[in-house]
């Protein structure tokens, strides 16, 4: 079945604009629309009619030239599908539009609409319900939304600001456009200002693991206010750490722009940590959260760690009760301890220890973690990644071209075979039909071979390329947190252990198994860190 089509376009008066052309609003928006929809569908479209200031409600399909031409065309088999952004492009008038649908469908042609789908007429049930289309007056208001949708979809994809209230860190600047009321747009700049917060905010969030609350008392308790100079609360805070606008990229529902640079405030990798923080610390959460719900206190595990013997989670408890601390007498502290959650509610059959003091659990955790830093800082880089990949890099490298030089020469001669047959049809050729034919298979069936070859090794190729930008990426993540490990904070301490390790599991005596987030074996460390 061919899919030849044509598309018409219409807008009823010159009120329907754009922001850059008065007199053509809403012909871009559905020209966009359908040319969007023929591709999705593999549709080829060989001709376009736009009405410009035709109302469809006033306005007769006989009085109306372009409509006249494709239904002209339709008739001589010219076209394949008549595709239109909605139904009410063809006309409003209830007592003929829904008559001329059916006029094209009899003759042939296939009637779409990009927001709609197919117009069939196969029985009865078809027939009322298009009818019916056009007869209900409040299915107006529906259409008008849709269409405002996708304008300002578009307007978002073009790097434009959709209106509305403008986000903390960005001010509204004119812009010099004009709406089809002659009212002047705005587009969005950044408040440098305000800009420099919404950094503190997310580097506060990732770096070092303080929550909603926690950092709009920390904004508060710095005399910061939120732009309405009340002080800040944190569903405002969380409302900033989940707004995409800051990575530069402008959204109206399921439409994105492309990055502005010059409306970006936060690295994308920096927000994408944060949605993944946030995702982790949902209480909704399915996945086992490895990232901890806060970085209060002074234990450095939260989140991440289990009981070996039952798989309940160990939380932090405290008896109330100080003691005299053992590394400095006269100081007194509490006795802060990791317990068994299943063990102590009796919701398991746990036959392992209730509880593990804190600092001894934290030391041993701490000098794992330190020895494999040091491991990794004392090795350099070219050995433990670029010189392990590099050698299987550049042998995949060079099966793709050699492959990809194959798959070109057999494509070319099979080129010439066949240009050799025209030849041979007019008596100009050394070869006869039948062997250029036998000739013309056998060649056939090797650029299938080549290509399905080409294939594997590009894939292999691009494979390996993926695991050694994996692999560069750890290891920088692994130095970075090694350099500053020894000098942070406890709050930057549970974070790097909660991006460096997944889950941890302690059994009687303090014996350990450790499941980490990167695959230390690909850095060939020469020690063994899942268990201690």
């Amino acid at each position: 079945m061919e899919n030849r089509v044509y598309c018409l376009y219409r807008v009823s008066t010159d009120k329907q604009v754009d922001y850059n052309d008065r007199s053509q609003a809403d012909i871009p928006m559905q020209r966009k629309a359908c040319h969007r929809f023929a591709e999705e569908k593999g549709w080829t479209i060989l001709h376009e009619e736009q009405e410009d200031g035709v109302s469809g409600h006033k306005v007769r399909a006989e009085k109306r030239d372009k409509l006249q031409i494709i239904k002209e065309h339709a008739k001589q088999g010219k076209f394949d599908i008549l595709l239109v952004f909605m139904f009410d492009r063809i006309g409003r008038i209830a007592d003929e539009t829904p008559f001329v649908v059916e006029w094209f469908v009899k003759n042939g042609v296939r009637v779409w609409s990009t927001q709609e789908g197919e117009q069939r007429f196969d029985n009865h049930t078809d027939k009322l319900t298009n009818y019916i289309r056009f007869w209900q007056a409040d299915g107006e208001s529906e259409k008008t939304s849709i269409r405002t949708k996708t304008a300002l979809g578009q307007l978002v994809e073009d790097g434009h600001f959709k209106g509305g209230t403008n986000a903390y860190g960005y001010d509204l600047v004119k812009s010099g456009r004009l709406n089809k009321r002659k009212h002047e747009l705005y587009e969005l700049s950044v408040n440098e200002e305000e800009a420099a917060i919404v950094r503190l905010i997310f580097d506060k969030y990732v770096h070092e693991g303080y929550g909603a609350q926690r950092i709009s008392t920390y904004l508060n308790d710095l005399g910061h206010r939120a732009r309405t100079g009340k002080k800040w609360h944190p569903a405002s805070i969380r409302g900033i750490l989940s707004n995409l606008t800051y990575t530069g990229v402008l959204r109206s529902a399921e439409s994105r722009s492309p990055i502005l640079p010059h409306l970006q405030i936060i690295d994308p990798a920096l927000f994408e940590a944060a949605q993944q923080i946030r995702k982790a610390r949902s209480n909704s959460a399915k996945e086992i959260r490895h990232i901890p719900l806060n970085t209060r206190g002074n234990s450095l595990l939260a989140g991440n760690i289990f009981c070996g013997h039952c798989g309940s989670r160990l939380t932090l408890t405290t008896n109330g009760r100080f003691y005299p601390c053992k590394s400095d007498p006269n100081r007194i502290v509490k006795r802060v301890r990791y317990v068994c959650y299943g063990k102590t509610r009796k919701q398991t059959e746990c036959d392992g220890q209730t509880g593990y003091t804190s600092h001894v659990l934290d030391g041993i955790v701490d000098k794992l973690v330190r020895q494999i830093f040091e491991h990794m800082k004392a090795i350099p880089k070219s050995e433990i990644v670029n010189a392990r990949y590099q050698e299987k890099m550049t042998e995949r490298k060079a099966l793709l071209r050699t492959v990809r030089e194959d798959f070109t020469k057999a494509t070319n001669d099979l080129s010439t075979l066949k240009a050799e047959v025209v030849k041979s049809l007019q008596g100009n050729s050394a070869f006869s039909k039948e062997l250029l034919g036998s000739l013309i298979a056998e060649a056939e069936v090797k650029c299938a071979e080549l290509q399905k070859q080409y294939e594997d090794a590009k894939a292999a190729y691009e494979e390996g390329q993926s695991i050694l930008q994996s692999l560069n990426s750890q290891y920088n993540d692994i130095i970075s947190w090694a350099e500053m490990y020894d000098t942070a904070s406890i709050e930057v301490k549970k974070m790097i252990i909660g991006y460096l390790i997944n889950r941890i599991e302690v059994y009687r005596d303090y014996k350990l198994h450790i499941d980490f987030n990167i695959d230390f074996e690909q850095f060939s460390l020469g020690m063994d860190v899942s268990e201690t």
